[in-house]
């Protein structure tokens, strides 16, 4: 596609960011400090994406709400960012220097003036599956999505205004905030520049059906178990079996599930290993007699992050199994049995645990959401062409957007796919 500025540069001068994780997040906060004004969009109530749902980075177990808070920090002094929540693209058209982008917006039913108070909360009796818990218990429908919530406001979910509470909730709130007549809304926006950061999600437990996680309740996956550990989890950080809220002392920890699959996931998802030897330490610090076997093909840790897996290797508890476990069976006490061969002794097992935790891979936001049709390359998988699409466009691909990454390799790659579109709109 030709470049829709024409000889005289391009016609508009902001840079869009879709996705407001951290590579978008980082995307945005570079370009705006370079000068040039930002529309950061973000299809859910808060930024912060998966980020803001960890227990801790690897390898330093450090906790990620200070780097977010940091970034949200930057983000309020800089008048250059504008933030747009419940927000989504659904269309694109022009080319480089002069996009025009059709935005939907979905009803958060609370406005600018809430002040975060609860009265909402406290008004509203229908409940809701958790979505920042990962479903694991239930809220109000009437809640803030979590502690650090940036913004700062709460959100009435549709099954409340559904169930006719919507006056009763308009009537709690002392500041007018609560709007239960919000409809959904389309609008246009125009950019020079795009920074795609729509990110990743787990692939879907669901579908490994050998595994069981649909019929035992003691079989999760590894972005579960984030939130398990978590103070501001559905256990209080408590690392319990969720059938019965019994200490999960034996756990067994179960690498690619469902990655480097011809079935599922043909690819590796980098980040998975590490997220398991960081599950391994959490649990061992909670349970001075637990028992952790980890069920690998082989261990990536790449780069620096070795230490990190010599350090929990070393721990006697922590078990390493080289197998790809078949399926799991439902013990007679319920207690999940994970079932295979140990490669190395040629040994067929059937070990119970009180908890199965699956290392499931990343694919790609965008497989079944809105993806760029205009000056992209997408790959097999459904991401886009790291950093950069065609040559002659100002689309860019930012984060897990782009390929499996761990954090700090989002935010590089986000600092890039920045400065890509601040040479756009440069005319560069």
């Amino acid at each position: 596609m030709g470049n829709a500025g024409g000889m005289n540069g391009p016609k508009s001068q902001t840079i869009l960011v879709v996705g407001g994780g951290i590579a978008g997040i980082t995307a945005a906060i570079e370009a705006a400090e370079t000068g040039h004004d930002v529309i950061l969009l973000e299809k859910g109530p808060t930024l912060g994406g998966r980020v803001t749902r960890l227990n801790r980075y690897f390898p330093k177990l450090c906790h990620p709400t200070c780097g977010l808070e940091i970034n949200y920090q930057r983000i309020r002094k800089n008048p250059r960012v504008k933030v747009m929540t419940m927000c989504e693209v659904s269309a694109i058209a022009g080319g480089k220097g002069d996009y025009t982008v059709t935005v939907t917006r979905h009803p958060r039913h609370v406005n600018g003036k809430c002040t975060a108070c609860g009265k909402c909360a406290e008004a509203v009796t229908t409940e809701i599956p958790n979505p920042f818990n990962y479903g694991l218990d239930k809220i109000k429908a009437a809640y803030l999505p979590h502690e650090h919530a940036f913004p700062m406001r709460y959100v009435i979910a549709p099954e409340a205004i559904a169930a006719g509470e919507g006056e009763a909730l308009r009537a709690a709130c002392p500041y007018g905030a609560i709007e239960p007549d919000e409809a959904e809304e389309t609008f246009e926006l125009n950019a020079g520049a795009i920074v795609w950061a729509t990110g990743w999600r787990p692939y879907s437990s669901s579908r490994l059906e050998v595994y069981r996680y649909d019929e035992s309740p003691d079989v999760i996956n590894n972005v579960e178990m984030e939130r398990l550990a978590a103070h501001d989890g559905p256990t209080g950080g408590k690392i319990l079996r969720p059938s019965n809220g019994e200490p999960a002392k034996k756990v067994a920890l179960v690498q690619c599930a469902g990655s480097r699959d011809i079935n599922h996931l043909p690819y590796c998802s980098r980040i998975c290993c590490l997220g398991s030897l960081k599950h391994a330490a959490y649990i061992r610090e909670q349970y001075e007699d637990a028992e952790v076997d980890i069920y690998y093909i082989d261990i990536r840790a790449h780069d620096k992050l070795e230490s990190f897996y010599n350090k929990v290797r070393h721990d006697p508890q922590v078990r390493f199994v080289k197998s790809k476990p078949g399926h799991v069976e439902i013990g007679e006490d319920g207690r999940p049995v994970l079932c295979g061969e140990r490669t190395i002794e040629r040994e067929i097992y059937k070990e119970p645990y009180d908890l199965i935790v699956l290392a499931t891979g990343m694919e790609p936001e965008a497989v079944e959401g809105y993806r760029p049709d205009v000056g992209v390359t997408v790959d097999e998988y459904g991401f886009l062409v790291a950093n950069g699409a065609s040559d002659g466009e100002g689309i860019f691909s930012a984060g897990v957007a782009s390929g499996p990454l761990d954090v700090s390799m989002s935010v590089q790659s986000a600092t890039a796919a920045a400065l890509k579109a601040v040479q756009v709109v440069r005319g560069g």
